[in-house]
């Protein structure tokens, strides 16, 4: 199921680029929506959970990462998708979950995980040790990051010979800021030095090396690295491709590798496509996908209030905002402003914090409660268009579900668009 990933770097060097789609979600409807799409178009699809949100303590999902496989199998059933078509990959590995704790204690967690995420049979694996844990520099040293990455590598070696499980490809090294996207309003963004990015290769070689692990870094496919895209709670910066040019050009002289972007969430599909062609093929995709979902069903909360007498206002909405103001861990912190700033931004933020809450029984609760209000009643496309004017006016007769998968399936659409065919 990892072949696709191996072609990136050839197809590039013969000057036919393609990428592919990295969908870092566990949102249900997300999910179904990029299975679907998979098996309409007879494609893989590459489905990614993060340490925060998927490890063996459960993450803020509650699962596992053998859950997390069962989990997106039951869809597959659903949707009649092969599951040998799915390529499963777990991202920034490392001890980011547990950097409020002394390294040793952290790493240890940070191993735990990676065995996890390999008898899981995850097979692409993003493995950053780049974040400082308690006590220490918030710089860590190149060497600290590639060392830690070099143990963790070691352990998910380990662990596929002991269970006689194909051997993992890997993603090294790590981008700023950290998973997620910005906490504030950036005017620009860096493209990472050329030199930088040779050093982080050129360090993690070295040290894999003198770990034993020369094979396994053979199958490091990718580095990530800073392309110049980010987006902030209330802007999005865009690829300029003539600003990354130089940093591209490192692929020139490693011939077995490509890039990997994190945060192209909102590019334009020409950014995009332009990323795939310069060598960042490996396009990661989360926030804006539960974005469109919650787009949509905010606009399906508003048609509800307009149809049906008894559902009152805007139901949905009110209870979201219930649930996310009395637990606000999840968004303090990164949003900012007054009142009516912190408001906006908990509902309509680009970061999206909001999609930490989704999986909770409140908001569970919610969305069936709309569901219901909803269920037999014919919404006038006219009314639909008012609300949900990006999607087709014939999606108004469609089921709720359906209508979310929709709004998903336009940005995964412009994903697919971007990436273009594998040769």
């Amino acid at each position: 199921m990892s072949a696709l990933l191996l072609q990136l770097a050839e197809a590039r060097r013969l000057g036919r680029p393609f990428g592919i789609a990295s969908v870092c979600s566990a949102h249900p409807t997300v999910l179904r929506a990029a299975i679907r799409r998979a098996k309409q178009r007879g494609r893989h699809v590459l489905i990614e959970a993060t340490c925060n949100q998927v490890n063996h303590l459960g993450g803020y999902t509650g699962m596992t990462p053998a859950d997390f496989r069962a989990f997106v199998e039951a869809i597959c059933a659903e949707e009649g998708l092969a599951f040998d078509q799915v390529i499963l990959g777990g991202d920034h590995l490392g001890p980011n979950p547990w950097r409020g704790e002394e390294p040793m204690t952290a790493m240890a967690k940070a191993e735990a995980m990676v065995e996890a995420y390999v008898a899981a049979g995850f097979g692409k694996l993003h493995l950053d040790t780049s974040m400082a844990c308690a006590g220490e520099s918030q710089a860590l040293a190149e060497s600290v990051i590639a060392e830690r990455a070099a143990r963790l590598c070691g352990v998910a070696e380990a662990m596929a010979s002991r269970l006689n499980l194909s051997k993992p490809l890997y993603v090294l090294g790590t981008e700023v800021p950290v998973p997620g996207g910005a906490d504030h309003v950036l005017d620009t963004v860096e493209p990472t030095r050329p030199d930088a990015a040779e050093a982080t290769i050129a360090y993690h070689a070295e040290i894999f090396d003198k770990a034993g692990l020369a094979e396994a870094f053979s199958r490091v496919i990718a580095f990530v690295v800073q392309p110049g895209v980010e987006f902030g709670s209330d802007n999005v910066i865009a690829y300029d491709r003539q600003r990354a040019r130089s940093l591209a050009a490192v692929l020139e002289h490693h011939p077995n590798l490509v890039f990997e972007a994190h945060s192209t969430d909102y590019q334009s599909r020409e950014a995009l496509r332009a990323l795939v062609e310069d060598g960042f093929p490996i396009l990661k995709v989360g926030p804006w996908l539960t974005f469109a979902y919650r787009e949509a069903i905010y606009g399906l909360d508003m048609i509800a209030a307009e149809l049906v007498a008894e559902y009152g206002g805007r139901r949905l909405r009110d209870r979201m905002e219930a649930l996310l103001t009395a637990d606000p861990k999840d968004w303090r912190g990164h949003y900012h402003g007054d009142d009516t700033a912190l408001a906006l931004q908990r509902h309509y933020s680009y970061s999206d914090r909001i999609r930490y809450y989704w999986n909770r029984p409140e908001a569970h609760a919610a969305v069936e409660d709309l569901r219901h209000a909803l269920s037999g009643l014919k919404i006038p496309e006219t009314l639909f268009h008012q609300y949900l004017p990006s999607l087709a006016s014939s999606l108004a007769s469609q089921a709720m579900e359906e209508i979310l998968i929709a709004a998903v399936d336009q940005v995964l659409d412009l994903y697919d668009q971007a990436a273009g065919d594998p040769t």
